[in-house]
């Protein structure tokens, strides 16, 4: 049955990835993006919604527009994230909190947004896009980590708080993925990355969105405040 799903930041790398996953299974897919052109991505079948989920005003705009030619929202991917990397000392008030504004309270705002469907309908999946630093930290990521791990705590407390109405609320946890970002790196940082992890590559965004894809599927319907880590045993203990 096809059901009404928002990929937030959904217009490229593991969100495109995770979006295109849903639509290949017959879901009606929306896609909130901050930049760049929606021709694209509305060529593939996909709903394009420009957002700043940073403005709660365009996240009520962007659900009303997804409601209005979708339905209510039933399965929610949190996505959308920004980095700001630096050293503590070297690192901007402005560097830490646009970073937690952007991972953590715009995961908020989407979160309870969508929150408003799922507890009229009495059913609904979200999945909360971490990362494996937010479990082991990095140097010179403290914002980025700080943002990233505040979902753990975020998405556990809502499984506790709505685990009775049938909503589930899980966090997918990436370490290195090949995608846009990494693929800046230089010859020698990827080689270095490659080295820390047991699996010994890096992930390909369709990983993480089979992971993801499962977490909304009924297979996963007794499963809620879970962590699960998608990094080639980077962070495993954590």
């Amino acid at each position: 049955m096809s059901r009404s799903v928002l990929v937030t930041g959904g217009n490229r790398g593991i969100g495109l990835a995770i979006a295109r996953a849903f639509a290949d299974a017959g879901d009606k897919v929306a896609i909130t993006y901050r930049s760049g052109d929606a021709a694209e991505l509305e060529k593939a079948g996909f709903l394009a919604v420009k957002c700043d989920i940073t403005d709660s005003e365009q996240v009520e705009q962007a659900y009303k527009e997804i409601e209005d030619k979708h339905g209510p929202v039933e399965v929610l991917v949190a996505n959308a994230g920004v980095t700001k990397d630096q050293l503590l000392m070297r690192m901007s008030e402005e560097d830490f909190t646009s970073v937690l504004d952007t991972n953590l309270t715009g995961t908020f705002r989407v979160v309870k947004r969508a929150n408003r469907g799922m507890l009229r309908a009495k059913k609904g999946r979200v999945v909360l896009i971490s990362s494996v630093v937010g479990l082991l930290g990095s140097a010179g990521q403290a914002n980025y980590a700080a943002s990233k791990a505040g979902l753990v705590g975020f998405a556990r407390s809502l499984a506790r708080e709505l685990g009775s109405r049938n909503l589930t609320f899980n966090v997918v946890a990436p370490g290195f993925v090949d995608t846009d970002m990494t693929k800046a790196l230089t010859d020698e940082q990827r080689e270095g990355i490659v080295k820390q992890v047991p699996l010994g590559r890096y992930a390909q965004p369709e990983e993480i969105a089979a992971t993801v894809k499962f977490l909304a599927s009924d297979d996963a319907s007794y499963i809620t405040g879970a962590v699960i880590p998608v990094d080639g045993g980077l962070g495993m203990g954590h």
